[in-house]
């Protein structure tokens, strides 16, 4: 994985703008990559951007899929300086072939769809012209599953938090598809080193390539550990990645694709998750406090937004931007 990063991050593709030669050979090396993983992969043109999607099936049993996708374009160059996108997200592309390779050979359930999606970045960004939307556009295989993979290659803090915060990586979304939630939960811990956290998905504006995806009601799941320090900066650089994190992430998205592919048929619902996110923000607060007084004052925020949460666990209307705002100002303080 590492291997494929640093190619993402080199001078060749040169910030992996799309319609540019560096976005060319960064596509170029995707698709390499995605055969050496034993996969087949192809292009779908992207008009809009200039650019295309890498995409890949692994047959399975049911003509259906569970797709797996990041996106593989960055900003480009400015001046002297490469927008390199270590975190942005090359450690995602490299994360998403790893799954590939895992599960290349296997057959069982429903299909799966590797998809490297282009044109995700300004100026393309929340317009036609991004390659999620062309492909949610002109795809015809039934969708069953979206799990979608931004800014995951970070440690959630400074070095020195234990790896119950460092080790985070927020799941939003798995509330809105029956069983989700339950899945996600079961598997929090499944790997050493890694806590996966799941979210509501309004904490956040839909910000990456799962947008198109919820927007058809198609069950989906974001992965994302947050905006670090770097992000959009020439700095984001694969020095700066977690590793040992990145593999542990690479060994639950493969378990949870497997799960994915055999379990029971969901369908796309309209649920949120506030006592959820309250909890997961609760048991990182418990961790900060020693080392900070704003988290010890951000807990008693969460104590007191839990207990206004109905029976289902929902905050009134109101209160819901209190807790987007609490998220917001935890991940700004991690950076």
């Amino acid at each position: 994985m590492l291997e494929i990063i640093e190619g993402l991050c080199s001078d060749v593709c040169a910030g992996r703008r799309p319609g540019t030669p560096g976005g060319d050979a960064a596509r170029r090396l995707v698709m390499q990559a995605f055969r050496e993983a034993g996969l087949d992969p192809y292009e779908q043109p992207v008009p809009g951007c200039g650019g295309a999607n890498v995409l890949a099936k692994i047959r399975g049993d049911l003509p259906r899929y569970v797709l797996v996708g990041a996106h593989f374009d960055h900003l480009g160059t400015m001046g002297k300086h490469v927008f390199r996108g270590a975190d942005d997200n090359a450690a995602a592309v490299a994360i998403l072939i790893e799954v590939g390779r895992e599960l290349a050979a296997e057959r069982g359930g429903r299909g799966v769809i590797i998809a490297a999606f282009d044109g995700e970045e300004p100026p393309h960004f929340m317009s036609g012209a991004m390659g999620s939307r062309e492909f949610v556009r002109v795809n015809r295989d039934p969708i069953d599953f979206m799990v979608c993979m931004d800014l995951v290659g970070h440690r959630f803090g400074p070095a020195v938090l234990p790896d119950e915060v460092g080790g985070s990586l927020f799941a939003l979304g798995a509330e809105r598809s029956a069983g989700t939630y339950e899945l996600v939960r079961s598997m929090k811990r499944a790997e050493a080193g890694l806590v996966v956290r799941p979210a509501d998905a309004e904490i956040i504006p839909p910000l990456s390539d799962y947008e198109a995806f919820w927007e058809q009601r198609i069950p989906f799941l974001f992965l994302s550990a947050g905006r670090s320090r770097v992000y959009h900066t020439p700095e984001d650089t694969p020095d700066k990645l977690d590793l040992a994190k990145i593999a542990a992430t690479a060994r639950w998205l493969t378990r949870f694709v497997r799960a994915s592919r055999t379990r029971e048929p969901t369908s796309f619902i309209d649920r949120t998750l506030d006592r959820g996110t309250l909890d997961e923000v609760g048991e990182l607060l418990d961790v900060l406090t020693p080392f900070s007084q704003e988290a010890a004052t951000a807990r008693h925020q969460v104590t007191q937004l839990a207990s206004q949460c109905d029976r289902a666990g929902n905050l009134p209307e109101k209160q819901r931007y209190a807790l987007g705002a609490l998220v917001g100002m935890l991940e700004s303080s991690l950076q």
